[in-house]
């Protein structure tokens, strides 16, 4: 598959990047997308929840009523998960909700992926360049003589640039990563992937 190379003003540079058919033209698979997908977004969770448990809560340890003769189920504590205020029972814990998946099948949903979006004509090769500055009209320039202003956007860098990433970062459509970040999620989760000649080539090494 041969892509045209276009420069940040959107124009046309009349040279053609090759894409390797073991990355981008491989018959995408949909299981492998899923348990990658499921472990990006699993590992992402924090897992901090929690409540207090009856031993937690503060208060007094008097028993609240006598034993017998109340003609209500006996009560040795307020902190009794059954009255407002009390303890929960089995309440969340903090808990590590991380996974592991194989690198292969890591690598076969990558695949997946960035053959999905080269099949829906959703690649565009960019001209590397760099930013002397953060600037993020001009990176929207960028956006803008692509066509892409209003979409939501994924651009990877073969090596990072500071002034790239400031420039995006306050910008809700758009995310920028290197291809050492690169991952299926974010991949899928856009609506067009801008790819450096660089990252092109990082890409295909990392996957081949």
């Amino acid at each position: 598959m041969e892509l045209a190379i276009h420069n940040i003003k959107g124009k046309d540079t009349g040279r053609k990047a090759k894409l390797s058919k073991n990355v981008f033209e491989v018959e995408p698979n949909d299981h492998a997308i899923y348990l990658d997908v499921k472990q990006y977004l699993a590992n992402n969770r924090k897992g901090l929840h929690k409540s207090k448990e009856r031993a937690e809560i503060k208060g007094s340890t008097r028993k609240i009523k006598k034993q017998k003769g109340t003609g209500t189920a006996r009560a040795g504590s307020i902190k009794n998960p059954l009255f407002k205020g009390g303890g929960r029972i089995f309440g969340p814990t903090p808990r590590d909700y991380s996974q592991k998946i194989n690198k292969k099948v890591k690598r076969l949903a990558r695949k997946s992926a960035l053959s999905i979006k080269a099949k829906q004509k959703s690649i565009i090769i960019l001209e590397d360049f760099k930013m002397d500055k953060p600037q993020t009209k001009d990176y929207l320039k960028i956006l803008g003589a692509l066509g892409i202003a209003d979409k939501k956007s994924l651009l990877v860098l073969g090596e990072l640039n500071k002034n790239v990433y400031l420039s995006s970062r306050n910008l809700q459509h758009t995310n920028v990563v290197t291809t050492s970040e690169l991952s299926t999620y974010t991949i899928l989760n856009s609506g067009t992937v801008l790819l450096t000649e660089a990252a092109v080539k990082k890409i295909e090494n990392i996957l081949s």
